[in-house]
Formats: C-alpha cells, sequence, structure tokens
C-alpha cells in the first residue's frame, strides 16, 4: 500500500474524518478546500482499490486551475492523467482501479453528461455556484453495488446561484419531506484556520477586513446571511436572533400572516412596554385549503392574541363560493383585520423594524427580534433580493420566502418604530472626553 504524507489543519481533519452522506466544508475564503478535496481523493484513491470518484467545478479552466494541474504534480508516480477522458487512473496494472474523473457543469444542461453513471464518491468544489438542480441530478451518480460508502463532499463560499439551497441543507438545517437531517453536516472553516495560507500570506487577514462590509462579513466571517444584491441588509443573525423565553402576561400580543395555496405563512408577534418586538411563533405551512389554515390557526393560537393582520386580498370574494378567505376564517372565531397593501411604505417600515441601535443599557438591538425557533423566517429574510426593475421594492422570487415576509411586512406597516439610540452611551461619553482633550490648552 502507498502512504504519502499530508499535514491536514484541524477543520481538514473533521472533514477527512466525517462519515456523513453529505459533507460542506468551508464558509469562508481561504479556508483550504480544494486542498481538501484533492488530498482526500487521492487518500481515497490509494487506499481503496477499485474506488471511482468524480470532482466537479463549475468550469473547466476552474477545474484545469485548481484540481488537474495540481494532482498531475501530486500524484506523480502514483496515478496516470488520460487526458482524452479527463481521469487519473491508479494501480493501473492491477485488477482493481481506483480513478479520478474530472468534470464541469457550467449550465444545466452540463448535467446530462453524468447520466447513467456511476461513482462511490463525488466531491463538488465550490457547490454555491451550481443550482439545486445540477446538484439534485449530480448526487444520483453516487450508486453501486459495492461495499464502498456513498458519499458527497462539498465545498462552497457564501453567494452565487446556489446559495439559497446550500444554506437551507446545511446552515438553516429546513428539510424537505425526503431529506434525512442526519445525512448532512456542516465543517465551517475560516481563513484563519489555514495555517499554510497564514504562514505564506500572512496579510491576507488585513485584506479581507478591508473590504466593504457585506464581502468582509462573507469572504472573513464565512456569514451565511450576506451576499450582492440582499435586500435586508439590516439583518444581523447575531443581533436579531435570540433565544426564546417567556413572554410577559402583560404584553401585547398579535399575529400577522400571509395566505396562498402555496404557503401559509402566520407569525405570532409580542410587544414589551418600550415598543419592541419578538416574533415567538410561527406557521410555515403549504397545500392547505382556507378552512385547514384557519381551523389549523386556531388550534395553536394564543388567547391573548389582540388583532390578527391580513392583507386585503382575503376579503376578496372566490367565484368557487361567493364567499372570502377573511369570511372563512370568521367561521372559526378569527376576525381579520385588513393590513395596508403598500410594498414600498411597507419595506422601508420593516426595514426600519430591523435597523440597529443601542437599548438603554448600551447594548446593540433591533426594533424587532425572532425567537430561534422561527426557523423558516430567519432562513427567508437574508435570502430576499433587490426587485431589479424597482430599486424600492424587494424581488417577488424566489417566490417561496416571500409569503413570510409578506406577513412581517403588514405587521410592520404604519407601526411606530421602537426608539434606540443611534450610538452607545459609553462611545458618546468617550468621544466627549476626547473632545475635551483635543482641546485643551487651546
Amino acid at each position: 500500500m502507498i502512504n504519502i504524507s499530508i499535514k491536514p489543519n484541524d477543520r481538514q481533519k473533521l472533514f477527512f474524518l466525517s462519515d456523513c452522506r453529505y459533507v460542506l466544508y468551508g464558509g469562508a475564503r481561504g479556508g483550504g478546500k480544494s486542498w481538501a478535496v484533492r488530498k482526500k481523493a487521492m487518500l481515497l484513491g490509494i487506499n481503496y482499490p477499485g474506488i471511482k470518484m468524480l470532482i466537479i467545478r463549475r468550469t473547466f479552466p476552474e477545474l484545469e486551475t485548481n484540481h488537474i494541474t495540481p494532482l498531475k504534480e501530486e500524484l506523480n508516480g502514483i496515478a496516470k492523467y488520460k487526458e482524452r477522458n479527463k481521469t487519473f487512473y491508479f494501480n493501473e496494472n492491477q485488477g482493481k482501479q481506483s480513478i479520478i474523473v474530472a468534470g464541469y457543469c457550467a449550465t444545466d444542461s452540463d448535467v446530462l453528461q453524468y447520466q447513467g453513471q456511476e461513482y462511490d464518491v463525488l466531491f463538488i468544489d465550490e457547490a454555491t455556484q451550481l443550482t439545486e438542480y445540477q446538484f439534485n441530478t449530480l448526487k444520483a451518480v453516487v450508486r453501486g453495488v459495492n461495499d464502498f460508502p456513498k458519499r458527497t463532499y462539498l465545498t462552497a463560499n457564501p453567494g452565487g446561484p446556489g446559495h439559497n439551497w446550500v444554506k437551507r441543507l446545511f446552515i438553516d438545517r429546513l428539510f424537505y419531506p425526503n431529506e434525512n437531517p442526519e445525512d448532512y453536516t456542516f465543517i465551517p472553516a475560516k481563513a484563519q484556520d489555514n495555517y499554510a495560507l497564514m504562514e505564506a500570506q500572512p496579510d491576507y487577514i488585513d485584506q479581507l477586513k478591508s473590504l466593504p462590509e457585506d464581502l468582509r462579513r462573507a469572504w472573513l466571517d464565512g456569514d451565511w446571511d450576506v451576499y450582492a444584491g440582499q435586500f435586508f441588509t439590516e439583518f444581523d443573525r447575531n443581533i436579531h436572533v435570540i433565544k426564546p423565553f417567556v413572554i410577559p402576561p402583560d404584553w401585547q400580543r398579535y399575529c400577522t400572516m400571509d395566505y396562498g395555496l402555496d404557503m401559509f405563512a402566520a407569525y405570532w408577534i409580542a410587544v414589551d412596554q418600550n415598543g419592541r418586538e419578538y416574533v415567538y411563533k410561527e406557521i410555515h405551512k403549504p397545500n392547505m385549503v382556507v378552512s385547514e389554515a384557519a381551523k389549523y390557526l386556531k388550534s395553536v393560537d394564543d388567547p391573548e392574541t389582540l388583532i390578527y393582520f391580513a392583507p386585503p386580498d382575503m376579503w376578496s370574494r372566490r367565484n368557487d363560493t361567493g364567499r372570502s378567505v377573511a369570511e372563512i376564517f370568521s367561521d372559526f372565531g378569527i376576525y381579520l383585520s385588513r393590513a395596508k397593501a403598500d410594498r414600498h411604505t411597507g419595506w422601508i417600515d420593516m426595514k426600519e423594524h430591523l435597523h440597529p441601535g443601542f437599548d438603554e443599557m448600551g447594548n446593540k438591538v433591533a426594533g424587532l427580534r425572532i425567537f430561534e425557533n422561527c426557523k423558516n423566517l430567519i432562513h427567508d429574510i437574508p435570502l430576499a433580493q433587490f426587485d431589479e426593475t424597482d430599486p424600492d421594492d424587494m424581488a417577488k422570487e424566489p417566490h417561496d420566502i416571500t409569503h413570510s415576509l409578506d406577513a412581517i411586512r403588514y405587521f410592520c406597516t404604519g407601526r411606530k418604530i421602537p426608539l434606540l439610540s443611534e450610538k452607545n452611551e459609553d462611545e458618546e461619553e468617550f468621544g466627549s472626553e476626547l473632545e475635551s482633550f483635543l482641546s485643551y490648552g487651546g
């Protein structure tokens, strides 16, 4: 058996040792993602004769630069590369031959070239550059009747066309009925974890720190809640998401909702004596007819709920019954209040409620905060994008995230914005001392 010497960092070791079906590695820039993919493939090819692997990048130039060229050097004397089919062959003269196939997938049609192929291990480097359709189609090649465990290893940074599905599966862990949560694991890595990079380029962190805030948060911190074109740039999980607590009985409680056959979204919001708002419970269910939605809301409702906000279209009479959604809800004892529907004003108000400031204790907070059990809302807010044709509006796509955001907009529209200070009192005090010091002796 051939042995090679490698020195992975602590995060890369976790990547190498993970036995999950789907493993995501990365997050921030400079975490040593491509190196980890190559070395993992090399180790498998050397130690498991007969194993078949596929490495995917979005384009062939990226594939050649990040994998084919380095592997030619790293596998010199261990595996032979054949340009014709972009394949590395291990143990060529032995009965069981391991292979690494290098492939690309720039468009949805590119996945068709892999139909009918079988691999034991799939590597997708920079997975957020691929669409969910490409991912779902590619992962179907991981199959076979041999004894090798079937694995898919992914690396990624925030942003790109695949940001949404990667974040849903590995960061927010929101799964569809056919997805097993135990199959998915995320191993975060930052540039600081990459000892080799820090030694070779010690100023790399300073370069990342000098970037604009959204890029700095994504590339340095590995923050999945920021990317170019983001509508709610105010959102910061560290500020807006809090652990649940018992709502005091004297706080006012509201319910706000948006109904569609594709999704019924409803949120309960408690308001304290200072006007600060806490989203503490959610409904996020698809494919419910009106009566089902009303009955379900009633079953989980709080008796203290004061007002139920709903969009004006819920008062429109339906052609099939001649009754409105609001009337059907009233059959279950839920009497809706018509919310203002103006999108421009509503989004401005919602952004103001999310805008962070400082409370009387000097803590950085926002007027509207969200209990961490409201997972769908937390997932949807950072994914909203600007409408390309109307800079004052939020895009209506991806549609599956809009119902929860519309529901919160109906609550925020026209409501008084919770009063927060724009400055930390300690900062103001320091600023006064500094000004006095500078003017001393003038």
